[in-house]
Parts: structure tokens; C-alpha cells; sequence
């Protein structure tokens, strides 16, 4: 199957200036916190902590950073007492919208994404309203030229199925395997024995089905998710809008 991932999808303007730069830093070392909080500071056995640490490497999170952000969470600095929100809604072209939120004003935070919802002709919805079109997975993504380390779309579909994968994609310039969050770890394994390298992976919430949308929706809807992307207290933006590349937008 092709088409576009997730990645080129949603995670299109990370690291594109300094103050994208500074946001993503700073939500991540959030993120590190309430992971050591929720499950100490030893990333073996703390799978949200071995994963925002990952995040963190893949976007030259300094060290020094790294290091408040834990100490923070096993309380040895003062720091904010986050707490976590999912938001719900509808978008542009009537997509569905979630969002993961840590903030330490709730009324912030809702005033924040409801205006959001509202300024690009969405609505935000009530708990549930667009969750069930949403599934938690395992998400791994293999660059075609530079992580197959010579194997064949066959070879890695086969270590990743005997693995415990639930599903290979393929699109036009990568793999995306699919998980049961339990079987991460050891999906995780059999890829890096086989030296296959993946540019990011992750637990996250993977649409049933996709709506590929074009021109005027397409990018009333990437605005939209930029614009929650610059929210401080969202983390993450999850869409089951299929968008196409930013250049491909340029092209037309």
C-alpha cells in the first residue's frame, strides 16, 4: 500500500527555526519529567522515559537539558506540577482532530485549543467524540535509501512480522511498520540485530483510515495543525487527514 506516512503528515515543521527548535526542546524535557515522574528515572522498565529520551537524541536535545528535565521529575529541582489532557474535535473539512496536552493551567489549555478549533471553522468535541477513530500502536519508520542496510521490503516484512508486527505499509519513500504497544520492545530488537535502521520510532495513535485531502482543505488543515503545534502545552497532534508533502504544495 502507498502513500504518504505519518511523519511527512504531521511531523513536517519540526525543526524548522530556532523558536520551533526552542518549543520542541521544551516539550520534550516536559515530557522526560512526567515520564521520570510516572515511572523513574531508569528508562529500562519506564517505556515512556526510554522513549521521550529517543525523541530527544533525534532532535540534539542538549545534554545539560536532558538532565534538568529529569532531575526535575525525580524532585530534586522545583518545577511545575504538569497535568496530562487529551482534546478532541473536528478540523477543516470535517477531519478528526486529537491532541496531547500537559499544562499546568486546565483553563489555559482549553481556551487555547477551543480557539484554535474555532478560528479554522472546527469545533472541539467532547471526550471520546473522535477518539474511537483512533487506535494506540507501535509506529517504526525505515527510510528506503539510507535504513535498509541492503535487505529487501520482503526481508524486513519478515523479521518485523515473526517479531510480533501487526502490519508493513509501504510508501513512496519509506516503511512504516505497525505494533501492539506490548510488542514494541521486541519488534524493536529484532530490527536493530538485523542492522536496520529506523528514523523514528514511537507509541502513538494511528488513524483506522486516512482522508486524503488536496488543495484549499489541505492546507486550511496543515495550518490548523501548526497552529496547535505552536501551542506550548499541546505535545503532540494526531490527524487522520492524509496531506500531501509541502512540496508537492509548492509544485502546484
Amino acid at each position: 500500500m502507498s502513500g504518504h506516512s505519518k511523519w511527512a503528515n504531521i511531523k513536517h515543521k519540526k525543526g524548522k527555526a530556532d523558536a520551533a527548535r526552542g518549543k520542541i526542546t521544551t516539550k520534550i524535557g516536559r515530557e522526560i519529567t512526567i515520564a521520570v515522574r510516572m515511572g523513574g528515572p531508569d528508562p529500562v522498565g519506564n517505556m515512556r522515559l526510554k522513549l521521550a529520551l529517543a525523541k530527544a537524541k533525534a532532535n540534539n536535545i542538549p545534554k545539560d537539558n536532558i538532565k534538568r528535565a529529569i532531575a526535575k521529575g525525580t524532585g530534586e529541582t522545583g518545577g511545575a506540577n504538569y497535568e496530562e489532557i487529551t482534546y478532541e474535535g473536528y478540523g477543516p473539512a470535517g477531519v478528526a482532530i486529537m491532541l496531547d496536552v500537559l499544562t499546568d493551567s486546565r483553563n489555559r489549555a482549553a481556551a487555547d485549543v477551543r480557539h484554535v478549533f474555532t478560528k479554522h471553522g472546527g469545533n472541539m468535541g467532547e471526550t471520546g467524540s473522535v477518539g474511537w477513530m483512533f487506535k494506540r500502536k507501535g509506529v517504526f519508520t525505515i527510510d528506503r535509501e539510507e535504513g535498509m542496510q541492503g535487505k529487501s521490503e520482503d526481508d524486513i516484512m519478515m523479521i518485523a512480522l515473526d517479531a510480533g508486527a501487526e502490519d508493513v505499509k509501504s510508501n513512496d519513500d519509506s516503511l512504516e511498520i505497525l505494533t501492539d504497544p506490548d510488542d514494541f520492545d521486541a519488534v524493536e530488537k529484532a530490527l536493530a540485530d538485523n542492522g536496520i535502521e529506523t528514523v523514528m520510532s514511537e507509541i502513538t495513535m494511528v488513524p483506522d483510515t486516512m482522508v486524503k485531502l488536496e488543495g484549499e482543505d489541505a492546507e486550511k488543515v496543515r495550518k490548523t495543525i501548526e497552529m496547535f503545534e505552536d501551542l506550548d502545552d499541546v505535545q503532540e497532534v494526531y490527524t487522520n487527514a492524509d496531506l500531501p508533502d509541502e512540496e508537492d504544495d509548492e509544485e502546484e
